[in-house]
């Protein structure tokens, strides 16, 4: 059971009944603040996202334990190319070895992963290994999303040039929404953002028309599972009208 204690009303709360009750399906990060955790610490920037790394990969297994059935995480985004040429070799060298991981630890695990993003610019080795990883996890139900090299516009433009290519000549939202690349999931019910900014940064924009928004101070490498609680717990309080009237 998972019994955790809310500092807010000081109760015992089984995080996992809370999910099932709630109806918590799917829950995305902004993973921000892997800089600013490594500066604080006078270390050098790459420090910061192998800790992030590792914390990654803890929340991500938290969030299946606790039943949550799909995990999105923003891992990189078109614009993360403009950062130094070093930082950015250490992220790929992180996300190769993380794929690696993933792979060896497939029985035990049981994930399925996709990747959301143009793997295109990731270089042929490392997009095949993508490629790859997603099809040898695609007969698992629980997921895990990664998005890389991921805008939210370049999504919608993506996926409307889909649409176009398979014949339709007037778009719907429905042709939008069958052409993402996170189809196969339902819509984020709540995106967490870590180190207290207070916006959406090109992250699911479609798909996150209604979906709760929970931020926190909390820098991404000292993300745990309290943290992730305290999140699910404001989540089960909201209330979610969808842009109707409740009972109405």
């Amino acid at each position: 059971m998972f019994f955790k204690k809310s500092k807010k009303d000081e109760r015992e709360v089984d995080i996992k009944q809370l999910v099932k009750d709630c109806n918590l399906r799917h829950i995305a990060f902004i993973m921000d603040g892997n800089g600013r955790w490594a500066k604080r610490r006078s270390l050098p920037r790459e420090a910061g996202h192998k800790v992030g790394a590792a914390t990654f990969k803890k929340i991500v297994r938290y969030c299946g334990d606790i039943g949550i059935d799909t995990t999105t995480v923003y891992a990189f985004s078109t614009e993360n190319w403009t950062r130094p040429k070093r930082e950015v070799d250490s992220i790929m060298k992180l996300l190769d070895e993380y794929i690696k991981t993933a792979e060896d630890e497939d029985d035990e695990n049981r994930v399925k992963y996709i990747f959301l993003g143009d793997k295109s610019a990731l270089g042929e080795e490392l997009a095949n290994k993508c490629t790859f990883l997603e099809k040898m996890t695609s007969k698992y139900r629980r997921t895990l999303n990664i998005a890389l090299n991921y805008g939210g516009r370049a999504e919608i433009v993506h996926a409307v040039n889909k649409a176009l290519e398979s014949g339709k000549t007037e778009i719907t939202e429905q042709d939008i929404s069958d052409n993402l690349y996170t189809a196969s999931s339902p819509e984020p019910d709540l995106i967490v953002r870590t180190a207290g900014e207070v916006r959406t940064s090109n992250f699911l924009l479609w798909q996150s028309a209604y979906s709760e928004y929970y931020f926190t101070d909390v820098l991404w490498p000292d993300m745990n599972s309290d943290e992730v609680d305290k999140a699910v717990i404001d989540f089960s309080k909201r209330k979610r009208n969808f842009g109707g009237v409740k009972n109405a």
